[in-house]
């Protein structure tokens, strides 16, 4: 299998639709990398979890198909198509697909010191 080449800047993305797409297979791809920001397409089929965890850096879960319940803060928060979360670097969250789901995860990577 081929490495997967990360977008570089001014290049078009194609995040809804890629060749092969099938949501019901787990998939987390980065789609760019730099110091400071990662961009990530995940698919999740129904049923799928991701245990609870955190990211030093902050993140945004922006849900493009399906839906995800998202557990932070306490409570359980439902992620539908073109609906955002966003969460505090270092705060704790798990995910679950309801249905199969394509979410683009944003993370802000950490800086020591910051």
């Amino acid at each position: 299998m081929m490495a997967l080449e990360h977008a570089s800047s001014g290049q078009v993305i194609e995040v809804l639709r890629r060749d092969g797409d099938d949501l019901s297979q787990f998939s987390a791809i980065a789609l760019a990398k730099t110091d400071e920001l990662e961009l990530i397409r995940m698919c999740m089929p129904k049923g799928k979890t991701m245990p609870e965890h955190h990211v030093l850096g902050e993140i945004t879960m922006l849900c493009l198909q399906g839906q995800v319940a998202v557990q932070a803060h306490g409570g359980v928060h439902l992620l539908g198509p073109g609906q955002m979360l966003y969460l505090l670097g270092g705060q704790a969250h798990a995910l679950e697909a309801r249905e199969d789901s394509l979410v683009l995860l944003t993370i802000l990577m950490a800086k020591a010191g910051r």
